[in-house]
């Protein structure tokens, strides 16, 4: 990837959910919601707080996380969308 987030940004790949439900009826694109998970693909160096101190983040690439529907903003680098966000937009990290 070609883009190095500042800060406490971090870079985030929309993980695709099944549209298919469980009878097997496909749901279209444009009648499905994005999906408020992801990976992370690159993280900030971290925060500074008053004294100057570099705070680092609590999640590292490939961590898999949740998000709100409308955090982050979208970009495309490299011909795919991904969302840059703060760690701060983060609801958590999905574990296993």
């Amino acid at each position: 990837m070609k883009i190095r987030p500042l800060h406490d940004r971090v870079i985030v790949k929309r993980l695709e959910e099944v549209r298919t439900t469980a009878s097997g009826i496909v749901i279209p694109d444009t009648a499905a919601e994005k999906p408020d998970q992801g990976e992370i693909l690159a993280v900030g160096p971290g925060k500074k707080d008053d004294s100057g101190k570099l705070i680092a983040l609590d999640v590292k690439v490939g961590d898999k996380v949740l998000f709100g529907k409308y955090a982050g903003q979208t970009v495309k680098v490299d011909g795919a969308e991904v969302l840059v966000m703060r760690e701060e937009d983060l609801m958590g990290v999905v574990e296993g």
